[in-house]
């Protein structure tokens, strides 16, 4: 193994640099403005007992922790094995999520399996829709039998902030700025995903959902005054 690759795998460095991101994080979050809307159904039903499953673009993880009130009830995230995600899932503990690493190599009866378990202990399940590789604002069929199987609400959520700019990866990931405006949206995707739907009913609830969720993310780029980057 290379000497890179040591350093990069190594878990000091690894939980160096998850403290790092949390701080910039959580120092972008407390220097700007935000407003929410949208989140009070969601807040009600996570403080019931009642967990829910949460949907977002991969663009817009960055601020995940204050997506979800993790102070009303636990919510579990999905992320890749590979470096990149296992970092994004690091990161995201230090914010109090729990978190399932989804590989390549594990099938997804497994993944769901163990999604589903959380669920019925009472822990929300939060999911980049489109990850962990992409293609970029494609939503997979995952949400979509986890919301049939468990029979849980699924709401989607967004962010934007007025100064950000796009990373060079695959999804563009919104990096915003400290000292900056922005806004969190969230709103409930209400179709009901019937037990025994066709694959073609199956693909039109998943349009569906994947148009609501780009209309969200829209309305967030509006509202900070962005210009929506999606259709390309």
């Amino acid at each position: 193994m290379s000497l890179r690759k040591r350093i990069a795998d190594s878990e000091t460095v690894q939980n160096g640099f998850a403290n790092l991101a949390a701080a910039y994080l959580r120092w972008v979050h407390r220097s700007s403005t935000w407003e929410r809307h949208g989140f009070s159904e969601m807040e009600r039903l996570v403080a019931s007992g009642e967990p829910v499953i949460v949907v977002l673009w991969h663009q817009r993880l960055l601020m995940t922790p204050w997506f979800f009130p993790t102070h009303l009830g636990p919510v579990c995230s999905i992320t890749s094995s590979a470096r990149a995600g296992s970092m994004a899932g690091r990161i995201q503990t230090k914010f109090g999520f729990q978190t399932i690493a989804m590989s390549s190599h594990k099938r997804h009866v497994a993944l769901s399996r163990a999604v589903l378990g959380k669920i019925r202990d009472g822990v929300s399940i939060g999911i980049a829709a489109d990850g962990p590789r992409g293609p970029e604002r494609v939503l997979s069929t995952v949400p979509l039998v986890w919301a049939r199987t468990s029979g849980k609400r699924v709401f989607l959520v967004s962010f934007a902030a007025r100064k950000a700019r796009e990373a060079g990866t695959w999804d563009r990931m919104l990096l915003p700025a400290p000292w900056n405006n922005g806004v969190f949206i969230c709103r409930e995707w209400r179709r009901t995903v019937p037990r025994k739907a066709p694959p073609e009913e199956m693909e039109a609830l998943r349009l569906d959902m994947q148009e609501a969720l780009d209309a969200l993310t829209a309305d967030c780029d509006r509202q900070v005054g962005r210009e929506p980057d999606w259709p390309r």
